[in-house]
Parts: structure tokens; C-alpha cells; sequence
């Protein structure tokens, strides 16, 4: 294992690392997200399509980017630096490092604004602002509470300096300590509100939107963001989970870590949708009411529920620790390259940064309100974070990383640094070499808008396809590496 660094902090035990990068994992994606584009595209055969994903793509470049950090010891930067120069690669590598990082710290710069409705919503719940109010009152509320920059910076003010208050604390003492019990009681509070549906006469409903399979429901559209979703759920190529690698213990296996985290997001996807649909079929609403469904039909539903604040107030405190646990994974990558590199204490790096992103965030909230006739190509500057990371920074890290760990690296540092067997080692190989680079580059090439796909994902299709760069992978690989080795 090489390093140029002093000792590394490192988590606990594996648990530690599963709990973090879960709720990295978990965030508003999973809760907010995942149950409106599940009721959007289908249900059942949406999840289907998303699990087989998650398995397929997912799950090989989630193990690549923590045998990265574990092997490299340091930033996204200085460990993907590592890892190449051990492979006698060039340093144009280390650009997918730079990228990385940069894209959690400008996610975070925009997901700082979404994650203060959530905590906005919550105080809404506690000091009952939406007693009696009817659908249009909920919409007139959720506008009005982005048009007043004072209220919407506040709430994403107090996003940031908590982040910054459990970051600066550190790996052990900050990050391991708050997700050990924010995961756990997120479980729990996602728990009491599934034991709820299952008596308010809607959950039968939900149990089979979820897990009945049509494949007639589901479009080649929907197909696409069920690949997108299992991508980005796990917080690849944003920098998160490198780092978070760079601090797993030597001995943790990191296969069954991986699989522990990714069947930990995938469990929480599921709960959030078994919370939220039989409250949403129990009130005659419809599960495609898309982005608004949590911010302004489901705080109408609870008003109509026995114990209904109660269960709103679980609900947005739930919400609001999920978006914490993704707000500390998306800064530490910045937070671990300052205290490696500058020479700074933890603390100092956490609120110096803090400082650069609320700066950043309060340009972005501003688009809600005062800017909001401030526009670039139609696009306000928080669109322009969401769509410069989502459709251009993520897809190419991570095509990124499958191309280096399959074609660039030495094969015996990531079979030592995996520990897997012949037979699992050769199938991690052929899916980062060609499953998710075929997949990313399908997202990256709809999403763009470059050739929208039109022909249905046929399977027979996309089978041929990736026969057709298996074939051609393997008869130039030898070629292939020596050409990227830089």
C-alpha cells in the first residue's frame, strides 16, 4: 500500500464505515426522490428495473472507488494520484481526483438550499403553519417560503454550520458518532410510519404499487431513470465514498461492504416508499404528483391523519437528518485534501470551507427569490450547479473510474487491494470494463439530449451492444492500456 502521508485516521470498525456511507447514500435522494420517481415511472417494474442496476453498475464501482481511497490513504486527489503512480500511469489521472471533489463541493452548494426546506418544513410542522390548509394553501406555502431570501437563508445557513459543527469534529469523534445514531433512528422513525400505514387502509394498495411487476408501465424513459437513480444513490463519483474508502480499516473486506451499504440504501428506498404511499393512497392522492410530493402533498395528508402532526413532525425530522447525513459526506472530500495538503487542523479546513460554501449556496438561493430574473441560457445558477454536476461531472467520473481500475491499472493491485476470488475478481472486471460503462454512457448520452434514445432499451439491442465492446475491449486492451497509461 503506498502513501506519502502521515497515519490516517480510520473508522472504528466497518461499521462505521457502512453507517456513513449509507446516509451519504441515503440523503434526500432516497426519501424525496425515490418515491416520486417510483410513482412517475411505474412502481413495481421501476424497482425492478432499479435493483437489477444497482447489482449491475452500481455495486462494481462503489467497490472501486473505496479499494481507491483504501489503497491511495488520502483525498480524492491524492489517492487516485497514488493508485496510478503505483501502476506507473501519468498524472492527467489525477484530473478524475480534482473532479470528483470539486462535484461533491458544488452539489453540496445547491443540496445545502433543498436540504433547508426540509428543516424549514419541519419547524412549519412543530408551530402548526399548515392547520387547515387546503392543496392550494400548500402551494402558495412552499412559494412563499422560497421567496423570502431571509427565511430560505436562514434554513440553509443552519444547514451549513452544522455540517461544518460534526465535520470539524472529525472522523471518529465528528462523522462516525453523529451517523451512528442518525442512521439508526432514521430506521425507526421510517419504522412507527410504515406500522402506521399498515393500519390506515392504504398500505395493500402501496404493497402492490411497489412490488408488482407490469412491464407494460414502464417506458424506456423510465428505464433511463432507474439507471440514473441507482448511479447517483450511491453517491459515486462525487468524491463521498473515496473518501470515506480512505478511511476503512485494511482488514474490512470490501466486498461485503459494499454490499452491506448497498443493501442498507436500497432497504431505506424500499421503507421510505411503504411510508409514504399508503398515506398518499389512503387521501385519494395520486404517487406521480412528482418533486411536490413531500413538500406539498404529503403535509396536506397529514393534516387528515389521526395523530397527523405527530407523525409529520417524525417525518421531517427523519427528512432533515437524512439531508445532514449526505451534507457531511459531500464536504469531507474538500475538508480530508485541505488538512492533507495545507497544513491546516481539521476544524480550520471544515470552517474555511464552510465559509466558501455559504457564499456559494446563498447565490444559489438567491435564484429562488431576488435573482431569480437572473438567467444564463435560460438557466438560474442553481440550475446551472444541478445540471453541470448530474449530467456532466458524475457521468464522466465515473466512466472515468471504470476505464482506469479496468483497463489502466495493474491488474494484481486492485485483486490485492479487492481480495476476491479468480471467479468474483473476473466478474467485477467485466463490469467496470464494459456493464457500467455502457450504462453511464446511455444515461450521458440521453440525458445530454445527444441522441435521445427512442428505440425502448430493447434488451436484445443493448445485449448486442455490449457483446460487441466486450469483444472489441479484449482484443485491444493490451493496445487500450498502453494508450491511457498517459
Amino acid at each position: 500500500m503506498t502513501t506519502d502521508t502521515q497515519p490516517r485516521a480510520q473508522w472504528l470498525g466497518r461499521w462505521g464505515f457502512v453507517l456513513a456511507a449509507t446516509g451519504s447514500a441515503v440523503g434526500l435522494g432516497n426519501i424525496w426522490k425515490f418515491p416520486y420517481i417510483t410513482g412517475e415511472f411505474g412502481g413495481g417494474a421501476f424497482v425492478l428495473v432499479y435493483l437489477a442496476c444497482i447489482l449491475a453498475v452500481g455495486i462494481p464501482v462503489m467497490m472501486t472507488e473505496i479499494a481507491f481511497g483504501r489503497r491511495g490513504r488520502g483525498s480524492p486527489v491524492d489517492a487516485v494520484r497514488r493508485v496510478v503512480r503505483e501502476s506507473g500511469g501519468g498524472s492527467a489521472w489525477s484530473l478524475l481526483g480534482w473532479m470528483a471533489m470539486l462535484c461533491g463541493f458544488m452539489i453540496l452548494c445547491f443540496y445545502a438550499v433543498v436540504a433547508g426546506w426540509s428543516f424549514s418544513y419541519l419547524w412549519k410542522m412543530l408551530t402548526g403553519a399548515f392547520a387547515g390548509a387546503t392543496g392550494d394553501d400548500m402551494v402558495g406555502i412552499f412559494m412563499a417560503n422560497n421567496a423570502n431570501p431571509l427565511n430560505l437563508g436562514f434554513w440553509s445557513t443552519l444547514v451549513v454550520v452544522v455540517t461544518m459543527l460534526i465535520v470539524g469534529k472529525g472522523v471518529q469523534a465528528g462523522i462516525e458518532r453523529s451517523v451512528s445514531w442518525m442512521m439508526p433512528g432514521m430506521v425507526v422513525m421510517l419504522a412507527i410510519l410504515i406500522l402506521y400505514g399498515a393500519f390506515s387502509g392504504g398500505f395493500g394498495e402501496a404493497w402492490r404499487f411497489l412490488f408488482s411487476f407490469n412491464a407494460g408501465s414502464l417506458s424506456s424513459e423510465g428505464m433511463l431513470a432507474a439507471l440514473g437513480h441507482a448511479f447517483f444513490t450511491l453517491s459515486l463519483a462525487s468524491g463521498a465514498i473515496l473518501t470515506y474508502g480512505s478511511y476503512l480499516p485494511a482488514r474490512a473486506s470490501i466486498s461485503r461492504t459494499t454490499l452491506s451499504v448497498a443493501a442498507a440504501d436500497t432497504l431505506v428506498a424500499l421503507m421510505a416508499g411503504l411510508a409514504i404511499f399508503p398515506i398518499i393512497f389512503a387521501n385519494g392522492m395520486s404517487p406521480g404528483e412528482g418533486p411536490g410530493l413531500i413538500f406539498m402533498s404529503l403535509p396536506l395528508a397529514f393534516q387528515a391523519m389521526p395523530l397527523g402532526t405527530l407523525f409529520g413532525i417524525l417525518f421531517f425530522v427523519m427528512l432533515s437528518m437524512a439531508a445532514l447525513t449526505s451534507s457531511i459526506s459531500m464536504v469531507e472530500a474538500t475538508v480530508s485534501w485541505l488538512t492533507d495538503n495545507k497544513g491546516v487542523s481539521r476544524r480550520t479546513a471544515a470552517w474555511g470551507t464552510g465559509i466558501v460554501l455559504w457564499v456559494v449556496s446563498t447565490l444559489a438561493m438567491l435564484s429562488f427569490n431576488v435573482a431569480a430574473d437572473w438567467t444564463l441560457a435560460g438557466r438560474h445558477f442553481f440550475d446551472w450547479l444541478d445540471y453541470l454536476t448530474s449530467r456532466w461531472m458524475m457521468p464522466l467520473g465515473g466512466l472515468g473510474v471504470a476505464l482506469l481500475a479496468g483497463f489502466v491499472l495493474k491488474s494484481e493491485l486492485m485483486r490485492d487491494e479487492l481480495g476476491l476470488s479468480p471467479r468474483w475478481y473476473a466478474l467485477w472486471l467485466f463490469a467496470v470494463r464494459y456493464l457500467a460503462p455502457l450504462g453511464i454512457l446511455v444515461i450521458f448520452v440521453d440525458a445530454l439530449g445527444i441522441a435521445r434514445v427512442e428505440f425502448g432499451l430493447h434488451w436484445r439491442w443493448l445485449l448486442g451492444l455490449l457483446a460487441l465492446l466486450t469483444l472489441v475491449g479484449e482484443l485491444a486492451s493490451p493496445r487500450l492500456r498502453r494508450a491511457l497509461m498517459g
